[in-house]
């Protein structure tokens, strides 16, 4: 497992120097804007493959598996880079998390090919699978299922008159920073640090509800506030219940 690891991460790391660290900006815009004419996009895709050489040598891995992989890594890198720079579906960010999570299936796909000694059914006897699937489980339920579930309850709480532009333009900013809130709210919760979770939600009232407060809309303050607290209280929750069944301290 530790040969299965500590490839995997030296995969990833290479992955995010190459397409964070040394794909200057002016890179990115001519990708943009000549897509497959662009000889960046070749450069950046062969870039990605041949700076695999370094994790692959240094851990030994023969040279067949090593050609097989670069290979692979520079058509896949090529062919995900040009979906993301040809289609206008979807949002910025939409793109960028499928691209990203794209690029990670095909090395963690890869790794399992180079490191043979590593079966698919040793992972699904490893002792912390559960253990991982329930805290993924418990993250993936934080998420939409807990923003559908926040909507319905404030359904019942209709708001009237010009309030409702307002709180329209709260919906779009509030469902992202709702996901953070609980995102830090559940690891906070995880590793124990409850004091965290505090200062997080101290720091959203100060710049959430002061905003609210000078506008002097109270109705559209309780109907952020019930949003916010129903989140809290769903997320901290599911959090202890995570935590008794990991059987983590929670003193």
């Amino acid at each position: 497992m530790s040969d299965f690891s500590t490839l995997l991460i030296s995969f990833l790391l290479i992955h995010t120097l190459c397409d964070f660290y040394l794909q200057p900006k002016h890179w990115i815009e001519e990708k943009k804007e000549k897509k497959h004419r662009s000889p960046k996009l070749y450069l950046h895709s062969i870039l990605h493959g041949v700076a695999l050489l370094i994790p692959a040598l240094a851990l030994k891995i023969d040279w067949m598996n090593i050609a097989i992989i670069i290979l692979i890594v520079t058509i896949t890198h090529f062919t995900i880079d040009l979906w993301k720079v040809s289609t206008t579906k979807g949002d910025a960010f939409s793109r960028f998390a499928t691209d990203q999570i794209l690029h990670v299936i095909v090395l963690i796909t890869a790794v399992f090919y180079i490191t043979d000694s590593i079966a698919i059914t040793e992972l699904l006897q490893h002792d912390q699978l559960p253990e991982a699937i329930m805290t993924t489980f418990a993250y993936l339920l934080i998420l939409k299922p807990t923003s559908v579930a926040i909507s319905c309850i404030l359904s019942k709480y209709p708001i009237s008159g010009g309030e409702k532009e307002s709180v329209n333009g709260l919906v779009a900013g509030g469902e992202l920073i709702g996901y953070l809130e609980r995102i830090l709210i559940l690891t906070f919760t995880l590793v124990g640090s409850y004091a965290a979770i505090g200062f997080v939600l101290a720091a959203k009232s100060i710049f959430r509800f002061g905003e609210l407060n000078k506008s002097n809309d109270r109705s559209m303050a309780e109907y952020v506030l019930i949003g916010s607290l129903v989140s809290v209280v769903i997320t901290t929750l599911i959090g202890v219940f995570v935590t008794i069944g990991l059987n983590l301290d929670i003193s």
